[in-house]
């Protein structure tokens, strides 16, 4: 945005609520106009108490205090032009639309207070958001990439539900979790998670291993950090999951998280079988107590990874949201568009609002990397064969065929 445009947008709200102010101002000098030319026993000095009422629904402290003494003022000239500025009726009105114009001024000086707590605590929300969850991108590996957050708390952005993705040497890797709790509160198990994840997802040659490295960071934290009143009631449910560049299957290990919902080009909505160990924080585990579930996972399918937050979502009713019903109906839906129908039709089912937060990821097979990586393995063999049929330079050893044979 071009700071020419920055000051238009800045300058818009200024003369908008500036134009408003001319409205009680125009109703006090029309009040006081109308009552002056009307009998003295017809009263419309009480409807000058409308202009500073109205003023804070568009306005400040300030102004609104500016616009009941404008008020109180033209309660003042009246009186006197009738000459009864001493009488108690007017001395009644004078007081009370000075009292209702001081209790509006407080009241729009807590409502701006409020506002003010409030953008600060969303944009510490929309900090924490930045640092924990990155952006997820569009396209890593072999997967087309979509993510969706909704928050249950109406001031925060972020809360116990987590997403996470790494591209190692030849696969990509992704993290969904579930920290017990939601909002604000959780956010300290949620960075644990994340960042054992960020920090073993290269290091570790298979998931149940990076499962059980990332348990130990839970398991420290909430040794440490774990309120005693609290013992053994705070957890974590995660899926790991392993997409090859090449090889075109899907590896998971899950800790007591749900299953994703696999759509295959044929348009049918499965559940891939996968064999669960206990959320983490339960209990220590190593490698051999997580499984390593393999499935195929074709160019064309789409999986979608989600958190209990989805599925629990219920209605007036109180009924489940049927997620993969619901998915069934969206077959050829690319990730964007899939979540976006998802988000749509989870707030309208749930009235709007959800009880618990939740994440979505969708991840897109397409046929884009498995092809450029054959064709950089032919490319690099037929660059060899040319090396190898090549003279040597002078002053270079000469490869012969063979050596680049043995070599490749």
């Amino acid at each position: 945005m071009s700071p020419w445009q920055s000051l238009v947008g800045l300058r818009q709200p200024w003369k908008r609520s500036h134009a408003l102010v001319l409205l009680p101002i125009a109703l006090i000098v029309l009040i006081t106009a109308v009552d002056l030319s009307i009998p003295e026993y017809i009263y419309l000095e009480p409807a000058l108490v409308i202009a500073p009422a109205l003023t804070p629904s568009f306005a400040g402290p300030r102004t609104t205090g500016l616009i009941g003494a404008l008020a109180v003022a033209a309660n003042v000239i009246i009186s006197y032009l009738f000459g009864n500025l001493g009488s108690l009726y007017r001395i009644v009105q004078i007081v009370t639309i000075f009292v209702l114009s001081v209790t509006v001024v407080v009241y729009s000086a807590l409502r701006d207070r409020g506002r003010a707590q409030l953008a600060q605590v969303r944009s510490v929300a929309e900090a924490a958001q930045r640092v924990l969850l990155w952006p997820l991108p569009e396209q890593i590996g072999p997967l087309k990439v979509a993510s969706l957050y909704l928050a249950a708390e109406d001031e925060a952005q972020i809360g116990g539900d987590l997403y996470a993705v790494a591209h190692t040497d030849d696969a990509v890797r992704i993290l969904i979790g579930d920290v017990r709790g939601k909002g604000l509160p959780a956010i300290g198990e949620a960075a644990v998670l994340l960042g054992a994840f960020r920090e073993g997802a290269h290091r570790h040659a298979s998931l149940p291993e990076l499962a059980a490295t990332v348990e130990q960071s839970v398991t420290r934290y909430l040794a440490d950090s774990e309120p005693l009143e609290e013992a053994g009631e705070r957890f974590a449910t995660a899926l790991l999951v392993e997409i090859p560049d090449a090889d075109l299957v899907a590896r998971m290990t899950t800790c007591g998280h749900p299953p994703p919902l696999l759509i295959s080009t044929g348009h049918s909505v499965t559940v891939p079988s996968l064999h669960p160990a206990p959320p983490m924080g339960v209990g220590r585990t190593g490698p051999g107590d997580h499984s390593l579930d393999v499935f195929s996972f074709e160019p064309g399918d789409t999986l979608l990874l989600y958190t209990d937050g989805v599925i629990e979502a219920r209605d007036t009713h109180g009924r489940f949201y049927p997620l993969a019903e619901r998915v069934a109906q969206w077959p050829q839906a690319g990730p964007e568009s899939l979540l976006h129908h998802i988000r749509r039709d989870l707030l309208a089912h749930s009235g709007g609002r959800l009880d618990d937060d939740a994440a979505l990821v969708a991840l897109h097979r397409t046929t884009r990397n498995v092809r450029s990586r054959a064709k950089a393995a032919v490319d690099h063999l037929h660059r060899n064969s040319r090396t190898a049929a090549r003279p040597g330079r002078a002053g270079a050893p000469t490869r012969t065929p063979t050596a680049a044979h043995n070599d490749g």
